[in-house]
């Protein structure tokens, strides 16, 4: 029976799982489908090793009666002679063999490898990943090993894989603190040696600068070999680089210094902004008198008024948004810049086109509520961010003939910690709110780039963030947004 079960479910998923390879760490939503993945591996090798087990009991039963059989029929091989004899050899060896051939090609172990080969399965790519994004939520939330895993702890191993990481992208304060976390979770039951973890202690702090510590740390490893050369080497240059430092940074203290994104992304607002934005209103608006609106006018609120950053509030229900999110999920690859795939975009997403009917009327009420024609308008882009997901500060407008006179950014999940979208020029933070959408004009209306539109996604500390994109284009907007020769407009 289990042979049966395994042989189909393995010829069915060996064909579907080879249909997608993508990565995992810049998507929240396709990690989750890692527990369904997960339940599908144990599953099938369970089943694998019940049909192997079932074969071996089958051959054991087949090696009995080939053992029976040259027992009651003995070959002499002094009568090898007879050719009788000789063709009774030949014919019972050449049975034998096709029956051992028979029986041990039952084995499913080349389709059982070959499901694995194609198995949705983490690469070490999307480990170091997941490793630089929760680096990068340390930085941008100044938080220590201790606080980003005060709910979910790492074992020693996964704290230097973490570390490791942090000291290749050259962040050496970050992997000596995660070196450091892992050294206090170190047990007899750990991959990592002691002796590797007090080597990279050691360099990191020296490569952060704190000598004292490195020292420190280079000793306690050459206590645990006094004939390491290589050790005492490089404490005889610590202590002679340590004369001549004037200062040795605080490893154990990170830097509270921080760009305006940063201090955005914490939530961390001016309050003359706080004030200058409570000073804004809120009203329904039709779009400038549109027909579909004049009797379903949205509800408008005006985030901010230099650039001026207006939010739409119920503009999307949640069961248009699981329909964008299930059409999407299998189509999702990793967004890319205008230099292609960067660290400095972390996330999945793909256009939608208009043959969908939920797709088009989206796309229809973004163009009643802005009043801007949709021709030129890009296709909307739907997006899910993975671990520390995020978009580091940049312009929409690519500086092409075309250029996106305009974006309209629809938030379709709450996200609990992060994920704002943030102005650093002019000290704004959104956060995402669910159904809602926020609008803004990239270019003033003489052309120019409004420098003051730069704009960042906040890395997720906690939640899943899913957002839908909708940049507009400058051809169709000549009679709906007329050009300026000023060059103040």
């Amino acid at each position: 029976m289990a042979l049966k079960e395994l042989t189909f479910i393995l010829v069915v998923c060996s064909w579907i799982v080879c249909t997608n390879g993508d990565e995992f760490f810049t998507s929240t939503d396709k990690m989750s489908q890692l527990f369904e993945e997960e339940e599908f591996l144990l599953k099938t090798f369970s089943l694998y090793i019940d049909a192997e087990e079932e074969n071996v009991k089958i051959m054991k039963r087949l090696l009995l009666l080939l053992q029976l059989g040259l027992y009651l029929d003995p070959v002499d091989p002094e009568k090898i002679k007879d050719p009788v004899a000789a063709y009774k050899l030949l014919r019972r060896v050449r049975a034998e063999w096709i029956n051992i051939v028979d029986y041990t090609q039952q084995s499913l172990y080349q389709l059982y490898q070959t499901v694995l080969t194609y198995a949705q399965i983490p690469q070490p790519e999307d480990l170091d990943g997941a490793a630089s994004g929760l680096i990068r939520l340390q930085e941008i939330y100044k938080l220590y090993p201790h606080n980003i895993t005060k709910e979910m702890s790492l074992s020693a191993d996964e704290a230097y894989h973490v570390g490791l990481v942090a000291y290749n992208e050259h962040k050496f304060q970050h992997a000596f603190l995660w070196f450091l976390y892992s050294l206090d979770r170190l047990t007899q039951y750990s991959n990592t040696a002691k002796e590797k973890l007090l080597l990279y202690l050691s360099l990191s702090a020296y490569r952060f600068g704190s000598l004292p510590v490195a020292i420190y740390f280079g000793q306690q490893l050459l206590n645990l070999d006094p004939t390491n050369d290589e050790v005492k080497d490089l404490l005889g240059l610590y202590r002679r680089l340590r004369f001549q430092r004037t200062s040795n940074p605080d490893i154990l203290r990170l830097n509270n210094e921080s760009s305006k994104y940063e201090t955005l992304c914490r939530g961390e607002v001016d309050e003359r902004t706080s004030k200058r934005q409570r000073a804004l209103s809120c009203r329904y608006s039709t779009g400038g008198g549109n027909p579909r609106l004049m009797y379903a006018p949205v509800k408008e609120e005006v985030e901010w008024d230099e650039p001026c950053i207006i939010r739409y509030h119920d503009i999307i229900s949640d069961r248009e948004i699981e329909i964008l999110k299930n059409i999407s999920r299998p189509l999702l690859s990793r967004s890319l810049t205008t230099g292609g795939v960067s660290k400095n975009r972390t996330s999945q997403g793909v256009f939608l086109k208009e043959d969908n009917i939920v797709v088009a009327r989206i796309s229809q009420r973004i163009a009643d509520i802005t009043g801007l024609s949709k021709k030129s308008a890009e296709n909307l882009f739907v997006q899910n961010y993975g671990i520390g997901g995020r978009y580091e500060p940049h312009y929409d407008e690519l500086d092409d003939e075309n250029g996106r006179i305009a974006t309209f950014l629809i938030y379709m999940s709450d996200v609990e910690i992060g994920g704002a979208t943030v102005f650093p020029q002019v000290g704004v933070a959104l956060k995402p709110k669910k159904g809602s959408a926020v609008f803004w004009y990239n270019l003033h209306k003489n052309g120019n780039v409004d420098l003051n539109t730069k704009h960042a996604g906040c890395p997720v500390l906690r939640g899943n963030k899913w957002v839908a994109n909708k940049w507009i284009h400058e051809f169709g907007q000549e009679f709906r947004r007329p050009c300026s020769l000023s060059y103040w407009e």
